[in-house]
């Protein structure tokens, strides 16, 4: 007789504060018999995991993959075979710019049950937690979660009429970034801010504009993970 398959949590971790995951996520955490996580998680947030359960490093973060998705997808699937339940731990929110969808379809199509457990992404809690609000009631109206790095190299950077842009993974790629914000008509004087590490002790915040957000990747040395914001929403505080 063939055993039934456990259940796969896939579980937003937050943005790098442990104290972020939410209740939900933390008790799925707690009873996992197998934990399969990333760098971009929390170590601490392991502390929680039962000291019988097994715990898998499948090492996703910005260019760092120690394992391939494919097999994290068999991971995924064989421990399900072996456990009742199984927590997949994402750093941020499993489906905003992670692969969380691609696992959680795969795990469908091959019978699994699954549960997703929403996550706080960085692309909000890295501006709020510096003051910074993506909206504003009657001057701020919208916000786009945008992607600062594409597959393709040569593919041009999204940059849609919205008045708070938002992007991941573009310390990089920040020369296309801002060519990208320059073609869709924005001022050079637009108020710009990367967040690195947000929600952590290391947290630190960079400001400057269009035209010399480039310069300040460079002389601040900023590194990934961090969330590029652009809008007047910025200097919200500073300016009322």
């Amino acid at each position: 007789m063939m055993r039934k398959k456990g259940r796969v949590y896939i579980v937003g971790a937050g943005p790098g504060d442990p104290e972020l995951i939410s209740v939900k996520g933390l008790k799925a955490l707690k009873r996992a018999d197998c934990v399969l996580y990333d760098f971009l998680s929390s170590p601490l947030l392991l502390k929680h995991v039962k000291k019988s359960a097994k715990k898998i490093c499948v090492g996703k973060s910005d260019r760092i993959h120690l394992k391939e998705q494919d097999e994290i997808n068999r991971l995924l699937y064989n421990n399900s075979l072996k456990f009742k339940h199984v927590v997949r731990l994402k750093g941020g929110d499993p489906f905003i710019f992670s692969r969380g969808a691609e696992e959680a379809r795969f795990l469908l199509e091959s019978g699994v049950d699954i549960e997703v457990i929403p996550g706080i992404t960085s692309a909000i809690a890295g501006p709020e937690s510096f003051g910074i609000p993506l909206t504003v009631k009657d001057k701020v109206q919208s916000v786009a979660i945008l992607t600062g790095r594409k597959r393709d190299p040569s593919a041009d950077i999204d940059a849609p009429d919205c008045e708070t842009l938002v992007y991941l993974m573009a310390v990089a790629n920040i020369a296309n970034v801002v060519k990208a914000l320059v073609k869709s008509g924005r001022p050079a004087s637009t108020p710009c801010a990367f967040m690195e590490k947000v929600t952590t002790p290391e947290a630190r915040i960079t400001k400057a504009t269009i035209e010399t957000i480039a310069d300040e990747v460079k002389r601040r040395r900023i590194k990934s993970p961090a969330v590029l914001v652009v809008g007047e929403a910025v200097n919200y505080f500073r300016e009322s």
